[in-house]
This record gives C-alpha cells, structure tokens and sequence, in this order.
C-alpha cells in the first residue's frame, strides 16, 4: 500500500498509527512501568475530579468501564464448564483429565493496560468540557457502583471457586531455598 500520491490527511494519520504503534512495542515489556504510569494518570483523574467538585459522571463511566475490563481479564478466553464436561467424559472413559491447561485470559494483560490507559485519557480530556459536567448527587453514583462492584465480584470469585482456576499470576513459584 502506497501513500506516496495519496491524501495529506491519510499521510498524517498513517505517521501517527506508525509512530504510536513504535512508542507501544518499545514500552510492552515494562509492565511494572506501564501500571505506575496508568496509576499515576488515575490519580492525577481523581485530584482533577476531587479539586473542580465536576464531572462526575465521566468518572462513573469511566469506573464502569474500567470495572467491565478487569472482570474480562480475569475471566478465562473459554468457557469452563466445557472443559468440565470433558474433562468428566474423559474419566467416565477410563482416560487421566489432569493434563495440564494454561490459564488463557479474554482480555491479555497488555490489552487491559492500554484500553484503560486511553480510556483514562479520554475521561480526562472530558473533564475540561463543561458539556460533560451533567449535574447529579455523586453519593448515589458511589453507591450504585459500589454495589455492582461487589455484586460482580462476588460471581466471577465464585466461578473461580467452581472451576478452580487463578487468573492472577504473581511473580515465579519458587522452590525450597538457594542458599548454598
């Protein structure tokens, strides 16, 4: 694909994929980098949210949507209770069901950090748009959140419970000690 002749606009958007795509492989492997750096941002959301007393709905969607990403990433790429119902033919059939099977998230890691680093930016660019200060009593927001925070959380741990699967992967096992 060409873009030599092509439109200035097409070139413009063509550099900024090329050159966001550049700055996104060279930061993937930071991972602890990029979680400080969305945390910060969050924070930086939060005092602008917490400081102007506004825009408190972009703050719930943006909670929202950050909520409906986390379960995504905690939830396995495939249905579990498939995978029960062959691992229960596979014994009825006198076979071994533990094999071992990786644990495949919906949403990768990397994903979940870069749509909620946009997402972030995105609710803080509204946060200077007074068209998106829509007036409402944010204790009720709070709650409703909170509420469904719980509610949510409270089925995907028990589904985790059911198909007995961890979903978070933190730091290498390690195995009796080194000291020589």
């Amino acid at each position: 694909m060409t873009h030599s002749g092509g439109n200035p606009a097409m070139l413009y958007m063509h550099k900024a994929k090329t050159l966001l795509q550049f700055y996104l492989d060279k930061v993937t492997p930071h991972v602890k980098e990029r979680w400080v750096a969305l945390a910060v941002l969050n924070c930086v959301f939060t005092c602008r949210i917490l400081f102007s007393q506004g825009w408190y709905v972009v703050c719930y969607a943006l909670n929202i949507y950050l909520l409906s990403q986390f379960l995504a990433f905690l939830t396995p790429k495939f249905d579990m209770s498939l995978q029960q119902d062959e691992e229960n033919k596979e014994l009825e059939a006198g076979e071994r069901a533990e094999e071992f099977r990786p644990f495949i998230r919906r949403l990768p890691e990397f994903k979940f950090w870069y749509n909620s680093m946009r997402a972030t930016l995105m609710a803080l660019v509204a946060s200077i748009f007074t068209i998106f200060d829509i007036p409402v009593f944010w204790p009720i927001l709070l709650m409703y959140f909170i509420i469904l925070f719980l509610l949510t959380m409270r089925r995907q741990i028990q589904h985790m419970v059911k198909y007995k699967y961890i979903p978070l992967d933190i730091g290498k096992r390690k195995y009796g000690s080194s000291a020589k």
